[in-house]
């Protein structure tokens, strides 16, 4: 098996968090000396032009991130009003972040019931969510919260201006009949 192709599936899968290299030697269990090796090989890889990314060591965590040289092209597309757009996803992580801040992935994720990493790490991109500090649960996970370009976008003040939950009215679909509302035959 290519380990260095292992690290690299990893690597992408763990994104913001990445990886001490006692963890990567524990995971592809090999010793220490062995992951460092691997580490090297994948750096070199990537130091090549043919790749947009590059193997990071930030902190004491190895991180795959974008090169510094693209990093006008990146401006670019967070800039372009066709890119843009949120999402639904995006709008509902950032209810849940701002509603329930500090949050960690983990904690987004149960409230939505599906994965929200690749929407968060665009909505840090955008400065509408920013790292907050780390939680004291097992792996010391990231929290985060709402920023202050959250709140222009939305022409909020503060937080306090959020609408509260008391407020929000949500239809009630149960007593209707879906299907005959929307569907009636033609005469």
């Amino acid at each position: 098996m290519n380990k260095e192709a292992v690290l690299e599936g990893i690597l992408f899968v763990i994104g913001d968090e990445g990886l001490t290299i006692n963890q990567i030697a524990n995971i592809l269990d090999v010793n220490e000396i062995e992951a460092k090796y691997v580490v090297r090989c994948l750096q070199e890889r990537y130091a090549n032009d043919m790749y947009g990314i590059q193997l990071s060591l930030l902190g004491n965590c190895f991180k795959l991130t974008t090169k510094r040289e693209h990093k006008d092209y990146y401006q670019k597309l967070i800039e372009n009003p066709e890119t843009n757009a949120l999402s639904q996803a995006a709008l509902e992580i950032l209810a849940i972040v701002a509603y329930n801040e500090p949050l960690t992935v983990q904690m987004v994720d149960e409230i939505r019931g599906v994965s929200s990493r690749d929407t968060l790490r665009k909505l840090v991109a955008k400065a509408f969510i920013k790292e907050v500090g780390k939680s004291d649960t097992i792996g010391r996970p990231t929290l985060y919260g709402i920023t202050r370009e959250f709140l222009d976008y939305f022409g909020l003040s503060s937080k306090d201006e959020l609408p509260r939950f008391e407020d929000i009215k949500v239809e009630d679909n149960d007593d209707k009949d879906l299907y005959n509302s929307k569907y009636q035959e033609i005469e």
